[in-house]
């Protein structure tokens, strides 16, 4: 019965590929021969001839050419690797290019093992962001063998991109195209990834990470100087609580992403923008706010949005639990009544009043349009209005929320 040899299923792993292209081009370079790498059903996986990649290798029809074989194993797979004669008529000793091709069958095998620069940053970034290490100096020993920059003061945005990332193709959803799924999401990983380190244009003050399952995160320079045009000129913000300083200049940056990773991906994309807390440890209680704002973002808003704390309204209130935390937020928002004592006065006095402009205005001893202005001022100055059902709640949990700090 004739052969087919365009139509048998391939059994090899990436991995397996891997090691066979770079074996082929090892041998190839050093030996000027022909190379074969075949899997355990004798397919071609790679060979110097591209043409005949995913047929049949059949050794007994290839009687003129006398071939050296070397067992190939890696793993749970086995294969073998296949010399012909040199194209420039030398003359190499079998036993010699044997040995020699076993040394770069174990090169490769090694090299193919051994994690690369980015999957063991990947891994130290994880691992803590989720508190897994807490002696800062190992982290900063680790940060130095990766080539990390961890002395600036840095924030967490996290980039939910899974529907870009984990689309499956047509045609991948069973078991055998597995693989080449696999290999797509790396892909889109690494491309998203690049779009994210060329939008912010300065490699050394964004640290970007793979998380997996189509999560991203950048752990961004976050002082005034490192986010240039993002941060407004002339804002002093010393009188603000420390981790919102510079909060408004980081979710410019994460809109101005947010429009980036859209154009460059044609997906719709979440981010998650977390507060810089000091020092390294600070690193996870950041990834914690974006990673919470993330989550009652998608809940309560749906994706394709950038969310950070203060811009979730109630949900803030309602959804996170640390009681700390909301604490922080409440003076973060009535920050800036901190000078206006009369505007607080009037507001308390407000909902005391259960918000009627006419009892309100009794109790002050001012003019209806005294109050108006009065509410206007608080309005501009913390963007929540009183008179708004929504904005009154959030104003009044504020209110009862500082309260518990004292």
């Amino acid at each position: 019965m004739q052969r087919n040899s365009t139509h048998i299923s391939f059994t090899h792993t990436t991995q397996f590929t891997q090691v066979a292209r770079l074996v082929t081009s090892k041998i190839t370079e050093l030996l000027s021969t022909q190379v074969f790498v075949v899997n355990c059903n004798n397919i071609i996986v790679a060979s110097s001839k591209c043409e005949r990649i995913g047929k049949v290798f059949h050794f007994q029809e290839q009687q003129e050419t006398n071939y050296l074989r070397v067992p190939l194993h890696l793993k749970s797979e086995v294969g073998e690797v296949a010399i012909g004669e040199p194209f420039n008529g030398e003359t190499i000793s079998p036993r010699l290019a044997k040995v020699l091709v076993e040394l770069i069958i174990n090169q490769a095998t090694v090299l193919n093992h051994r994690p690369n620069q980015q999957a063991l940053k990947n891994q130290f970034v994880n691992h803590l962001l989720h508190g897994q290490i807490i002696d800062e100096t190992e982290i900063l020993r680790q940060a130095k063998l990766l080539g990390l920059d961890l002395s600036p003061p840095r924030a967490v945005i996290l980039i939910d991109a899974a529907q870009y990332v984990l689309k499956s193709s047509a045609g991948e959803s069973d078991g055998k195209n597995l693989e080449k799924a696999t290999v797509r999401q790396r892909r889109r990983t690494q491309y998203a990834i690049g779009s994210i380190v060329n939008f912010f244009h300065l490699p050394d003050d964004t640290i970007c990470a793979d998380l997996g399952n189509g999560e991203l995160v950048v752990l961004k320079a976050s002082n005034t100087k490192n986010l240039g045009s993002w941060a407004e000129r002339g804002n002093h913000t010393d009188s603000l609580n420390a981790l919102w300083t510079n909060l408004a200049a980081l979710k410019r940056a994460g809109d101005a992403l947010l429009m980036r990773l859209r154009s460059d991906t044609g997906a719709a994309i979440s981010i998650g923008i977390g507060r810089y807390h000091p020092g390294i440890l600070g690193l996870a209680r950041s990834y914690q706010d974006a990673r919470m704002a993330l989550s009652l973002g998608h809940r309560f808003n749906g994706c394709d949005r950038v969310y950070c704390l203060d811009r979730l309204g109630i949900a803030a209130f309602i959804g996170v639990a640390d009681e700390q935390t909301k604490i922080e937020l409440a003076t973060h928002l009535l920050s800036p009544l901190d000078c206006e004592l009369e505007l607080l006065t009037t507001v308390e006095a407000f909902f005391a009043r259960d918000c009627s402009p006419s009892a309100t205005a009794k109790q002050l001893l001012i003019h209806r349009n005294t109050l108006n202005y009065r509410l206007d001022k608080i309005a501009s100055l913390i963007g929540l209005d009183p008179r708004r059902f929504d904005d009154a709640v959030q104003i009044r949990l504020a209110l009862l929320l500082r309260k518990l700090q004292y």
